[in-house]
């Protein structure tokens, strides 16, 4: 596929200069380091090498790409379905069901995508055929590290002995390159300090006594309003405690951390990007890595020891050259070496109105890809409802059996009454909430 075919298809106008630059200064069978922040397009820069490098359809494992966490490995299914036509692409992690994994190696697709434990799982049950993989990407590598997955990363590189060219991402400056990885004199792309990719960003902060904290932070989500907000906190507790506060205000937001079961983790992160809430509530679990554009604001309910963390999570705003704000809530005396007192504080009128619902409300579909309906078809069955105008329907994932579609909050129980037994390509199907 040509590149301007693959912009189209990603509704991307050009590449930006990083991605510019990793293409034209690849090449087949040499090793590669890229070194980029987070959000700055990564997964498409390493994208486009890896469709340089497929052989015409072979039944066997080609690609491998490792990844630190589930939600990762999922958005770069979602790249390389578009770009990849005629491969098959084959996503593997943990909480995912092995018996479909393992039915999905029967016919061998050419490119994996995983996390280091499944894939090592994988490799040790005899699921897949490593020893013709020639391209292999590790991809937020530093994440990798940071997460203790050396062994199963040098497990998985020792059982793919036909690997010539390794494509290695990271958010970070790397001193040491493991031996594992087996890289050598590698190309190398380093974007870490370039002024276009240093996130235009507004830090602020909010003081209040611990008894006062989740006052402090209502007021805050309040005075931001509509925009999208992602909260981060360091414990599963404190997001389910905020989750709890904001139930009872009614206001509508979702919650993100490695406790949920994954199909309730990728629906949060679904609901976030189709604007069906614009409000997020999260562990460091969505500091990296994750596809989560259009970010408005960032707030730290409680602050990540290391400054590391806290740039990580600043990096789910101001992405791609845009500009975000930041907001830190302390304690009168708590005190952090990357905060410095110069910030300024924030200041919160007498009265404020609760935030309005955001405008959209994500439905269920049970059909999908295996049932060959595709996002023209669901379009075309919403639309032939009495009342339903194009307007009303907004972002529509297509999953392997179900579909999720954001329409007009106002309508959602209309459209539901209307479609439930009604027929997507002759098969009849259910229609509900999320």
């Amino acid at each position: 596929m040509q590149l301007e075919a693959i912009l189209n298809k990603l509704g991307i106008s050009s590449l930006n200069e990083m991605q510019q630059q990793v293409v034209e200064s690849y090449q087949k069978d040499k090793d590669f380091i890229l070194l980029s922040p987070t959000g700055s397009g990564k997964t498409l820069a390493f994208s486009l090498l890896i469709i340089q490098q497929l052989k015409e359809i072979v039944r066997e494992v080609q690609v491998l790409i490792i990844v630190p966490t589930r939600e990762l490995a999922l958005q770069i299914e979602q790249v390389l379905r578009k770009i990849a036509i005629g491969h098959k692409v084959t996503c593997v992690y943990g909480g995912h069901s092995t018996r479909v994994e393992k039915n999905a190696f029967k016919d061998a697709p050419a490119i994996i995508i995983g996390t280091p434990g499944r894939v090592k799982q994988h490799i040790e049950e005899g699921n897949f055929d490593p020893s013709n993989i020639h391209t292999l990407v590790l991809d937020e590598f530093d994440k990798s590290l940071e997460l203790g997955f050396h062994h199963q990363m040098d497990f998985i590189i020792r059982h793919a002995p036909k690997i010539k060219s390794r494509i290695l991402t990271s958010a970070t400056t790397m001193d040491t390159i493991p031996s594992f990885t087996q890289i050598q004199e590698p190309i190398i792309i380093d974007f870490l300090n370039d002024a276009q990719n240093i996130p235009r960003i507004t830090i602020k902060k909010v003081v209040a006594p611990v008894q006062k904290k989740l006052e402090a932070l209502l007021k805050l989500i309040c005075k931001i309003g509509t925009k999208k907000i992602i909260i981060f906190c360091n414990h599963r507790e404190a997001v389910d405690h905020i989750s709890e506060l904001l139930d009872n205000r009614h206001i509508i937001h979702d919650i993100f951390h490695g406790g949920l079961e994954q199909q309730d983790r990728e629906l949060a992160l679904l609901k976030f990007r189709n604007h069906s809430n614009n409000v997020l509530i999260t562990t460091d679990l969505a500091a990296r890595g994750l596809d989560i554009p259009e970010v408005d604001a960032i707030i730290h309910y409680q602050l990540p020891h290391q400054e590391d963390g806290f740039i990580h999570r600043n990096g789910r705003t101001a992405r791609m050259q845009a500009k975000g704000d930041v907001y830190v809530i302390l304690k009168p005396d708590e005190t952090y070496p990357y905060i410095t007192d110069e910030i300024a504080e924030e200041e919160f009128p007498e009265y404020y109105e609760l935030p309005e619902s955001s405008p959209f409300a994500t439905l269920y579909i049970n059909a999908g890809r295996k049932d060959k309906v595709n996002k023209i078809d669901i379009v075309g069955f919403l639309l032939n409802l009495e009342g339903i105008e194009k307007d009303d329907i907004g972002i529509i994932e297509v999953k392997d059996k179900s579909a999720y579609v954001a329409v007009r909050r106002k309508l959602a129980s209309i459209i539901i009454n209307k479609a439930n037994g009604q027929k997507v390509k002759g098969r009849k199907v259910k229609v509900g909430r999320t």
